[in-house]
């Protein structure tokens, strides 16, 4: 399905020869409307649930008891791995009256409600009711936490929280090798970004915007618009090579790796990113809060060097530099973007042969929109 790190080599050696980069076959007009209907971000997120999505990285849940609490398309979910070592996840929400049981992340052995203490197993059933005796005829069995379909695949905790059958619930397509085994993750964070989720997603898409927007940060270390652009399924991966792949023409094709010096992004449909970089990996989830308003939920892992060892003091630098520099100005970018959107110049936005990537995304968001199913 994607190609293997000679293949990825001898196209960026092409292009670098070429002076050339990866380009699609159509140019793509987006409505600037469906980038502020209310409409439009409600359908959106319908799909959202509807849909399998990655919701954390499985090294988010390490140990028995570890949980990870958040919205997801707006929904309270919590997801928690149990003593058996399944994960499950749940609508974060007490049986009693409601209140959410968790937030953020943590271990614990067991729920207890802050608010009247009801208690539930890691596995989501009810186990203790204080003063049960005022609840005469309550069936515990019948209110254990409100079960939502979760599993893990390809070192991701995927969710989805609609029963139906729609949308490939299982993500054959998925490479094996997304996330490197014994991964750890070092920093989590979250921010809200003023812009529209899809946005900032498409910032991930495309390396046009290199040069002009990360002149004295990223650009220096890589290429004026070079991309390698493969689709999955309803995902994609771009490849944003550092200038360094050149000396890769003088190893025999055979022996060529490519690991330093390249950063994939991967884009799992619709809302969530991971990007492997030199010394560390991040997995970027979309969580959208309204139109023009957008929470980014983020893990850094590290990644083991080819001695099979993980330096994590190299991966915070790693990260810390990327985060400062070249996310942040893409941050700004993207809330420039929807500043913008109020100027009135523009009833869509065109996306060119260099954008493939975001063509694929729009292209498949706007098939999930129109029926269960996916083309």
């Amino acid at each position: 399905m994607l190609m293997d790190d000679r293949q990825i080599a001898a196209r960026i050696l092409e292009h670098i020869e070429g002076g050339t980069t990866d380009t699609g076959g159509e140019i793509w007009r987006e409505p600037v409307a469906n980038y502020l209907s209310p409409d439009r971000f409600a359908a959106e997120r319908a799909v959202l649930r509807r849909l399998a999505v990655p919701f954390c990285p499985s090294a988010a849940l390490a140990e028995p008891g570890a949980y990870v609490a958040r919205l997801a398309a707006g929904t309270p979910i919590l997801v928690v791995r149990g003593q058996d070592g399944t994960v499950r996840a749940f609508r974060n929400a007490c049986r009693h009256r409601g209140v959410e049981l968790a937030s953020g992340s943590g271990c614990t052995r067991a729920f207890t409600c802050r608010y009247h203490g009801w208690t539930y197993r890691l596995d989501g059933t009810l186990s203790l009711v204080p003063h049960e005796g005022g609840f005469p005829g309550l069936d515990k069995a019948a209110h254990g936490l409100v079960p939502v379909h979760a599993w893990e695949q390809a070192g991701l905790v995927f969710i989805k929280q609609d029963d139906d059958d729609a949308g490939g619930d299982i993500m054959n397509d998925l490479p094996a090798g997304l996330m490197a085994p014994g991964q750890a993750v070092f920093a989590t964070a979250e921010r809200e970004v003023e812009a529209n989720w899809k946005i900032v997603a498409e910032g991930f898409l495309e390396g046009y915007h290199i040069r002009s927007t990360h002149r004295d940060t990223f650009y220096p270390y890589g290429f004026d618009n070079l991309n390698v652009v493969e689709c999955f399924g309803r995902n994609s991966r771009v490849t944003f090579p550092f200038r360094r792949i050149a000396k890769l023409a003088q190893v025999p094709p055979a022996e060529r790796r490519v690991d330093g010096l390249v950063t994939y992004v991967y884009h799992l449909f619709p809302n969530v990113m991971v990007a492997v970089l030199s010394q560390h990996t991040k997995v970027v989830v979309l969580e959208p809060l309204d139109p023009g308003r957008t929470r980014l939920v983020t893990y850094a892992l590290a990644n083991a060097g080819r001695d099979g060892d993980a330096n994590r003091e190299a991966a915070a630098r790693d990260a810390a530099f990327v985060d400062q520099t070249g996310a942040a100005e893409d941050r700004e970018v993207s809330q420039a973007i929807q500043r913008g959107l109020a100027s009135g110049a523009n009833r869509h936005f065109t996306y060119g042969l260099f954008e493939s990537a975001i063509v694929h995304f729009h292209r498949t968001l706007d098939a999930a929109l129109r029926g269960p199913r996916l083309s």
